[in-house]
């Protein structure tokens, strides 16, 4: 049985049409249930933006079932996401996840599904990533995928035996956070994370990612990349909430030929590809963007 989709929608008309458009002509789009949440207006002013996307929504079509749900209130992104998974993952035991500003490849699908599969009994992979960064020692890498210490939130699926032990608030958080031994420890997916969890304990932000990042350190699990992306973002620009302008995420898109993937079960990470990942996110990679 196929993974169902879940895509989260917002007010971006342009960029919502240019992901379903691309999620319809993956080759497993027709074979695939499709759970569409549109969050509500967070004012007056919002209203005729979300109005408009709603109305493309309703109109979508190419996959097996098109469900889509309408919030009557603004939940946020973090809200919308965990409550829309937790709803369709209970019911499949699965899911793969989409926000409304990436671009997937013809075969994200057969990726996602296959990796799903392979890994379904195997509790030490936390997720399966369909976005991949350009790493140098990606470029002529023979296997299909490699291994991570942080999930990504650009497309990704997981399944309900994983999703349903998060702990949602972090309640162990007092005992993290004085110990400087577990921050540097966190910081093998990146030195941003330690800093974007006290963020969110404190109210600076509202982020479901980073405590999903952070279950999946404290569990000790990885996630499964590929090595060629499935997955690209177009979600920069003034309409953009969480994204910043940046170019570090930039990656090229798979060709979305080839339709079948291998894994295996050796789950060792390569130490390159670990150093490569976590200098995308280094403190100088940070500040160069802000400038």
């Amino acid at each position: 049985m196929l993974a169902p989709i879940c895509l989260f929608t917002y007010n971006r008309l342009a960029e919502t049409q240019q992901t379903i458009e691309a999620l319809q002509n993956n080759f497993l789009a027709s074979e695939s249930e499709l759970f569409i949440f549109s969050d509500g207006p967070k004012n007056e002013a919002s209203k005729p933006k979300v109005t408009e996307v709603r109305a493309f929504l309703h109109s979508v079509s190419g996959f097996k079932s098109v469900s889509l749900i309408e919030a009557n209130e603004n939940k946020g992104l973090a809200r919308s996401i965990i409550s829309g998974v937790s709803e369709i993952i209970k019911k499949y035991g699965k899911v793969i996840v989409l926000e409304d500003d990436l671009i997937t490849s013809p075969n994200f699908l057969d990726f996602m599904n296959q990796a799903l599969n392979f890994y379904r009994d195997h509790e030490n992979i936390f997720s399966i990533s369909g976005y991949s960064l350009d790493l140098p020692s990606l470029e002529g890498y023979e296997a299909d995928y490699y291994l991570g210490y942080r999930a990504s939130s650009w497309g990704w699926g997981t399944w309900l035996d994983r999703w349903e032990q998060i702990d949602w608030a972090v309640s162990d958080y007092k005992k993290f956070i004085f110990d400087p031994f577990e921050h540097i420890k966190f910081m093998r997916g990146g030195s941003d994370l330690p800093f974007m969890l006290w963020k969110q304990m404190n109210g600076k932000i509202d982020s479901w990612a980073i405590r999903w990042c952070f279950h999946q350190y404290r569990r000790e699990q990885l996630t499964v990349f590929p090595s060629q992306s499935k997955v690209t973002s177009i979600g920069y620009g003034e309409e953009a909430t969480h994204t910043k302008e940046t170019n570090r995420f930039d990656t090229n898109l798979d060709d979305g030929v080839n339709r079948l993937f291998s894994f295996d079960l050796d789950l060792r990470l390569e130490k390159k590809l670990v150093k490569e990942f976590r200098n995308k996110f280094s403190v100088y990679k940070r500040i160069k963007d802000k400038f």
